[in-house]
């Protein structure tokens, strides 16, 4: 049966096309919950004027939905707490030179 740890490396595949990292190492994923194939998705975007979120977040969908066992896909879009450079992987942060 499929998890939100299975949900969660499923989306590394989801990438924001303006930074060029994916959405699980921005620290754009707040939450993934999973019943009984219902997956919600509570994310955020790097700033409310985000041109490429509805692409995001429909990739987000599109990806879970892929997902064996998957059955329903809520992707939630949320400000707060409110995305900051802080909020990306530390690994990747220092790969950046942050």
């Amino acid at each position: 049966m499929i998890d939100a740890d299975a949900v969660r490396k499923a989306l590394r595949q989801v990438k924001d096309p303006e930074i060029g990292l994916n959405i699980i190492d921005l620290g754009l994923v707040y939450d993934v919950e999973m019943e009984e194939g219902n997956v919600h998705i509570k994310m955020t975007l790097t700033s409310p004027g985000c041109p490429v979120g509805p692409q995001i977040m429909e990739e987000v969908d599109q990806t879970a939905r892929m997902l064996d066992g998957v059955t329903n896909v809520e992707v939630e879009l949320v400000w707060e707490p409110f995305w900051t450079p802080e909020r990306i992987d530390p690994k990747v942060r220092s790969f950046m030179g942050h």
